[in-house]
């Protein structure tokens, strides 16, 4: 394994086209995709004597990506519009944080009522 053969091509696949996707046109109407795009490696090699003076060799590598929809870019006669994507999943896990906290903190101050009577 080519320690720099991984790195070039984990370079390679980070790229404006893994951002912005294939336009798509219905007439005067063209609609491109747009993504958040995440991406690393890494890497390592070695080679040195063991402790009974054996020839010992290591490699490594590794690569992750990550692709999540951003939105789209509208095109309609000349007029650029951004609309993002939802993520209901966010929203939703949003909102029951924020419940939780909610309902934390009024049973504390209930709490704290109930000792001083």
């Amino acid at each position: 394994m080519d320690i720099m053969k991984v790195v070039e091509q984990a370079k390679d696949t980070a790229t404006v086209g893994r951002v912005f996707g294939e336009p798509i046109q219905q007439g005067d109407l063209i609609v491109i995709p747009v993504a958040r795009v995440a991406h690393g490696g890494g890497g390592g090699q070695g080679h040195g004597k063991g402790e009974k003076g054996e020839e010992n060799a290591g490699s490594g590598g590794g690569f992750g990506l990550s692709a999540t929809p951003a939105g789209v870019f509208v095109v309609k006669d000349g007029d650029v519009q951004w609309r993002p994507a939802v993520d209901v999943n966010r929203i939703v896990i949003g909102g029951q944080i924020v419940l939780v906290v909610l309902a934390l903190t009024v049973r504390s101050i209930f709490k704290k009522w109930r000792r001083r009577r």
